[in-house]
């Protein structure tokens, strides 16, 4: 039995996202205690930027001409898709960044999705348990005056549900910039709130998550 887990926050002391993601990770090891937990963490150690070019531009180039850095781009790929095919669970923790997706998010997915495996034709992740962890510095719901802004949660769930087919459970907790800035201040109350909401949300998740590999 094991745990994948992706963290992607750039500021891993005081990340909201791995905060919450912790609380979803001791729910499935309280679970399945001593099982195995495989991590990534895309900020500290991030996908080369040439690698999604150098694993596409090797499927249109015979083996015996690929270079070493395309057969280095296929074998990064091989193990990123490995990582998600031999887990039971899947936990990935994504903050927003400037309104769209983490870019070290982003080429993590773009590489994986070159393996043949977890393309849209391939099955290997359809149906596997995945939780989705993902916090906004501001809030975005529907009413608020940005709604819509947040680009992230919306391409995250479509990839991963809908193309990788996971069965997907996404947490999100905003306003996890309120008490940094002050601009924010009014809405303290609201933010704790939603941080009290996120936490419970997460703690389901884990359970869920665990659950459905009992």
């Amino acid at each position: 039995m094991s745990l994948f887990r992706l963290d992607a926050s750039i500021m891993p002391a005081t990340s909201a996202s791995r905060a919450l993601g912790d609380l979803v990770e001791q729910e499935w090891l309280d679970a399945h205690p001593g099982t195995e937990v495989v991590r990534r963490d895309v900020a500290a150690d991030p996908i080369p930027s040439t690698a999604w070019t150098d694993a596409v531009s090797a499927g249109f180039t015979p083996a015996e001409h690929h270079t070493e850095a395309q057969k280095a781009a296929l074998a990064l790929r091989t193990r990123l898709a490995d990582e998600l095919i031999d887990a039971d669970a899947i936990l990935l923790t994504i903050p927003l960044y400037n309104y769209g997706v983490s870019q070290h998010a982003k080429l993590w997915f773009d590489l994986a999705y070159t393996d043949p495996r977890i393309d849209p034709q391939g099955t290997a992740l359809r149906g596997k348990p995945a939780t989705l962890v993902t916090v906004l510095g501001g809030n975005y719901d529907v009413g608020t005056p940005k709604e819509g802004w947040d680009h992230s949660t919306g391409w995250l769930r479509r990839v991963l549900e809908d193309v990788w087919g996971l069965d997907l459970t996404v947490v999100t907790r905003p306003f996890t910039l309120v008490g940094v800035n002050p601009a924010l201040d009014a809405f303290a109350d609201t933010a704790a709130q939603l941080k009290a909401d996120a936490e419970d949300a997460a703690r389901d998740a884990g359970r869920s998550l665990a659950a459905a590999r009992a």
